[in-house]
C-alpha cells in the first residue's frame, strides 16, 4: 500500500512539472508569435504553479514573464512596471544559483528598455508633457538604481505638472539616498574659437586634448542639490498644510548641514509661505552674516522692510545690494519706488490746505518737496532704464517725472521712448 501511495505521489509531482513547463511552453510560443495577449494569459496561468517550479524553470519564467508584460514597449505602466520587477527577480534568483542562464539576455532587455524609457522621457519633456516624463524617468531610475539622477528628474518634471503627491514621494526617496547631485564638469578651451566648452565627461576631454582641439583643461564640481530638494520637501508639505512636517523636514537638513546658507534660505522661504514674515526676516539677517557680499539678500531684506513701511532701512539694503553688484536693476527700480512712496503723503497734505495766506505758503513749501522727491527718484530710475532698455515702468515713471517737473524737452523724448516701447509690445 504504501508503495503504491509513492508511486501515485511520483505521478503527481510529474504530472505538476509536466503542467508548469507546458504553461511556460505557452508563453514562449505566443511571444514568438508577437501575440502579448496571449503571452501575458499563459503567463496568468503559469504563476499560479510558481510556488512548485524548480529554479531553472522559475528563472525562465521570470523571464519570459517581462517579455509578455513589456510587449515590445507597448504594455501599460503597470505592465511595464512589473516587467521591471520580473527581471530583477530573475537576477537575483539566478544570482543565487550561481547559472546566468538568463541574465545576460535579461540585461541586453533592460539595455534597451532603458534607452526606451529615456527616449520617450526626454521626448515627453521637451514637448511639455511633464506626467509622462516623470513616470519615464522613473522607470529609467528603476531599471538603474544607480543613476539617482533620473530620479531627480522625475521629481523635477512631477513638481512642473504640479503632481505634487508624486514629487514628494520621489524628494523623499532621494533625501533619503543621501543624494546631492555633486559632480565633475570637465570643461576646456575651444583652439578656434577661444571659447570654454564642457565635456560630457573626462574621456572625451581628453580625446580631444590629445587631438589638439581643445587646451586649458578645467574641473570644477557641481553645487549641491540637497538643499533644494529638502525645501521642496518641505514647501509641498506647507500647500499639502502640514506645516510641522515642514519645519521638521527643514530643521533635520539644518542639524546636518548647520553651515549651508541654501537651507537657511529654504527654510526662511518656508517661514515666508507660511505667512511667519518676521521668522523670515530673522533667517534673512543670519544669512547675510554668514554671507554680507550677497546682493540678493540685501535686495530681499530691502523688499521686507519696504512692505513695512520702513523707507529708512529699506534703502539702507538696495543701496548695499547696489554697492555689492552695481548692475542689480531691480535694486534701482525699488530705490525709486522707496523715495516716491512718500508723495501720496504730500499730496495729501496738499490737498488739504486752504486758501490762507499761510496755507498758500504750506503749499509751495510741499510742492517743493513733491519736486524734491522726484528729482532724488530720477537718477535711480534712468540707471534701471539704462542697465534694462526695456523696462517700460522705469520709462512711464520718469516720462511722467518730466512732466510734472515741466521738464518739457526730457518729457517729449521719453514719451517718445516709451510709444516706441508699446508698439514693440504689440507687434510681439
Amino acid at each position: 500500500m504504501k508503495k503504491l501511495m509513492t508511486l501515485m505521489l511520483l505521478l503527481a509531482v510529474s504530472s505538476m512539472s509536466f503542467a508548469q513547463k507546458n504553461e511556460v511552453k505557452a508563453i514562449e510560443k505566443a511571444l514568438k508569435n508577437s501575440n502579448f495577449g496571449d503571452a501575458k494569459s499563459a503567463v496568468v496561468s503559469a504563476e499560479a504553479l510558481i510556488g512548485s517550479m524548480d529554479d531553472k524553470t522559475k528563472a525562465k519564467f521570470y523571464y519570459l514573464k517581462a517579455q509578455a508584460l513589456y510587449a515590445e514597449g507597448k504594455g501599460t505602466d503597470a505592465n511595464i512596471d512589473e516587467a521591471i520587477v520580473s527581471l530583477d527577480n530573475l537576477k537575483e534568483l539566478e544570482s543565487k544559483m550561481g547559472k546566468l542562464k538568463y541574465t545576460q539576455e535579461a540585461n541586453v532587455m533592460s539595455e534597451g528598455m532603458v534607452y526606451t524609457f529615456l527616449t520617450n522621457a526626454n521626448n515627453a519633456f521637451t514637448s511639455k508633457n511633464y506626467k509622462a516624463a516623470a513616470k519615464g524617468f522613473e522607470k529609467v531610475y528603476r531599471m538603474s538604481p544607480l543613476d539617482t539622477l533620473y530620479l531627480y528628474y522625475a521629481a523635477s518634471s512631477a513638481v512642473t505638472e504640479q503632481d505634487y503627491d508624486t514629487a514628494l514621494d520621489y524628494y523623499i526617496e532621494l533625501k533619503n539616498l543621501g543624494y546631492t547631485g555633486i559632480k565633475m564638469n570637465y570643461f576646456a578651451t575651444n583652439v578656434e574659437t577661444g571659447e570654454e566648452e564642457l565635456f560630457p565627461d573626462k574621456a572625451q576631454r581628453t580625446f580631444s586634448l590629445k587631438a589638439k582641439l581643445h587646451n586649458k583643461p578645467r574641473d570644477e564640481k557641481s553645487e549641491s542639490n540637497a538643499a533644494e530638494i529638502v525645501k521642496n520637501i518641505a514647501l509641498i508639505y506647507v500647500s499639502q498644510g502640514e506645516n510641522e512636517k515642514a519645519l521638521a523636514a527643514m530643521s533635520d537638513a539644518r542639524s546636518q548641514n548647520p553651515d549651508d546658507i541654501g537651507l537657511l534660505l529654504s527654510e526662511a522661504n518656508v517661514y515666508l509661505k507660511m505667512g511667519n514674515r518676521d521668522k523670515f526676516k530673522e533667517l534673512m539677517e543670519q544669512a547675510t552674516q554668514k554671507d554680507p557680499d550677497n546682493a540678493e539678500l540685501q535686495y530681499n531684506l530691502g523688499v521686507l522692510a519696504a512692505e513695512a513701511g520702513n523707507s529708512e532701512s529699506a534703502i539702507k539694503y538696495y543701496n548695499k545690494a547696489i554697492t555689492i553688484n552695481p548692475n542689480y536693476v531691480d535694486a534701482y527700480t525699488n530705490l525709486a519706488v522707496v523715495i516716491l512712496a512718500g508723495e501720496a503723503a504730500i499730496v495729501e497734505e496738499m490737498n488739504g490746505l486752504g486758501t490762507s495766506s499761510a496755507d498758500n505758503r504750506k503749499y509751495d513749501e510741499l510742492k517743493e518737496k513733491r519736486s524734491q522727491l522726484y528729482s532724488d527718484a530720477i537718477p535711480y530710475l534712468e540707471k534701471s532704464l539704462e542697465l534694462k532698455e526695456s523696462n517700460i515702468d522705469a520709462a512711464k515713471t520718469l516720462m511722467n517725472i518730466y512732466s510734472a517737473l515741466g521738464e518739457t524737452d526730457k518729457f517729449k523724448t521719453m514719451r517718445a521712448r516709451v510709444e516706441a516701447m508699446e508698439a514693440s509690445a504689440a507687434g510681439n
